[in-house]
């Protein structure tokens, strides 16, 4: 792991809140000139610390207001098995995560659809694609936090 410099964290934090902060003022909040801050941030793109900018959505208006985490525990565990699952969740717009997990469950994919029925059709796309010993979802009640800022 790279260390990180304290203007170079402060930058990162205003822009995991607002990635369309202008460089004027995001020097300023940080303390550095303009051309400083664009030179420390193509820096950090370049190192691959910035992956991405992005806008976030709102789901809801957006008609995918259920949020389901479904939980998948597999008979097989080779690199075919697994390479056909990668592929499909890859596929599947609907999915938004999918882990390799520790424990009893094997597998844990996070999707938005726009409703029981929705997910239904996204569960028969998934079965067909791929052969799993058990699938169990729970669909979420009240999103408490949801952020994509990582603590810095």
């Amino acid at each position: 792991m790279e260390t990180i410099d304290p203007l170079d964290r402060k930058i990162l934090g205003e822009l995991q809140r607002n990635a369309d902060t202008a460089l004027e003022v995001l020097g300023e909040r940080v303390g550095l000139s303009r051309n400083a801050v664009w030179r420390r941030v193509k820096a950090m793109e370049a190192r691959g610390l910035i992956r991405a900018r992005v806008a976030l959505l709102d789901p809801v208006q957006l008609g995918l207001g259920l949020s389901v985490f479904i939980l998948i525990r597999t008979a097989r565990h080779d690199p075919e098995w697994l390479a056909a699952f990668a592929a499909a969740t890859r596929d599947m717009p609907e999915i938004l995560g999918a882990y390799r997990m520790t424990g009893d469950l094997d597998y844990l994919i996070r999707a938005r659809v726009s409703d029981v029925a929705d997910y239904d059709a996204l569960y028969q796309r998934l079965i067909r694609r791929v052969e799993m010993k058990d699938v169990s979802a729970s669909f979420v009640m009240e999103e408490i936090k949801e952020t994509t800022q990582l603590p810095l």
